[in-house]
C-alpha cells in the first residue's frame, strides 16, 4: 500500500523533501559546463606556449579571466555535489563526515587558489 497522495506524486516528494533538487542541479551545472568548456579550451588554448608577459596580458583581458574564473567556480561546486552523491552512497558514519568535508574543504581551497591567481595575473598583466 503506498501512502503518497496524488498531490506528493505530482510533486515528486520523497520522505525526504527534497525530491529532485539534487539532480537538477547537476543537470543545471553539467549543461551549463558543457557550454563554456569550448570556451575555457579556446581560452587558455591560445595562452599555450607564449612567454609569461604575454600570458599574464592574455588573462588581464576580462573575458579570458571572467571565462576562466566561471569554468573553474562551476567545475568545482559540480565537483562537490558529485563526490557528495558517491560518498553518501558508499561510506557510513564518521568516515562520510570526514569525506564530505575534506571533498568540501579541498574544492574550496582550489577555487580560492584559481581566483587569487587571475585576479594576480590581471593586476599584473595590466602593469607589464
Amino acid at each position: 500500500m503506498r501512502y503518497l497522495t496524488p498531490l506528493k506524486r505530482a510533486e515528486g516528494l520523497g520522505s525526504a523533501h527534497a525530491g529532485t533538487q539534487g539532480h537538477w542541479a547537476m543537470t543545471v551545472s553539467s549543461v551549463a559546463l558543457a557550454i563554456l568548456t569550448p570556451f575555457f579550451l579556446c581560452t587558455v588554448g591560445s595562452a599555450l606556449g607564449k612567454p609569461q608577459e604575454q600570458v599574464l596580458q592574455h588573462f588581464s583581458h576580462p573575458f579570458a579571466a571572467i571565462v576562466t574564473g566561471l569554468f573553474i567556480v562551476l567545475g568545482m561546486l559540480h565537483f562537490i555535489r558529485g563526490t557528495r552523491m558517491t560518498i553518501e552512497d558508499y561510506l557510513q558514519g564518521t568516515a562520510r563526515k570526514i569525506a564530505i568535508i575534506a571533498s568540501i574543504l579541498f574544492s574550496w581551497a582550489v577555487i580560492a587558489a584559481a581566483i587569487y591567481a587571475l585576479v594576480r595575473m590581471a593586476l599584473i598583466g595590466m602593469m607589464v
